[in-house]
């Protein structure tokens, strides 16, 4: 991450707790889609399952950045789209899987009344800057 400055609070701004607050980065700019819980023959892994679907999304995470040149290593942003805010405990914890909690990007977590799919629970998009 040295490419990457982490600023989680700064002045007259109440702490983050799971995200920072301002990422910066000097590079080349990664921008990868939400991703849902499909394998790669375009099944649904963890149907009506949070967490299966999560560790999912976050494979499939994984796999965009580095067809890229990018990895976990090198996301400014997390975008969680869910379907209900109890799932968020599921998606912390796959992240924490692939992002350590002293590295956690910006991130926003909205609530929607569907995605593209009824069986999909969650998707989740990324930013990364990489080395130029």
């Amino acid at each position: 991450m040295s490419h990457l400055t982490r600023i989680p609070a700064p002045e007259g701004v109440a702490p983050a707790a799971q995200y920072a607050h301002v990422m910066t980065g000097a590079g080349r700019l990664v921008a990868v889609s939400g991703q849902l819980a499909l394998d790669e023959d375009g099944r649904i892994v963890g149907a009506g399952d949070a967490g299966a679907q999560a560790r999912q999304v976050f494979e499939n995470l994984r796999l965009c950045l580095a067809a890229a040149g990018a990895a976990f290593d090198d996301v400014v942003k997390l975008t969680y789209f869910v379907t209900d805010m109890a799932h968020m405990p599921a998606v912390r914890a796959a992240r924490a899987a692939h992002i350590p909690d002293d590295r956690v990007p910006a991130a926003s977590a909205v609530q929607v009344s569907a995605l593209v799919r009824p069986e999909f629970l969650l998707e989740v998009e990324a930013l990364a800057v990489v080395p130029a």
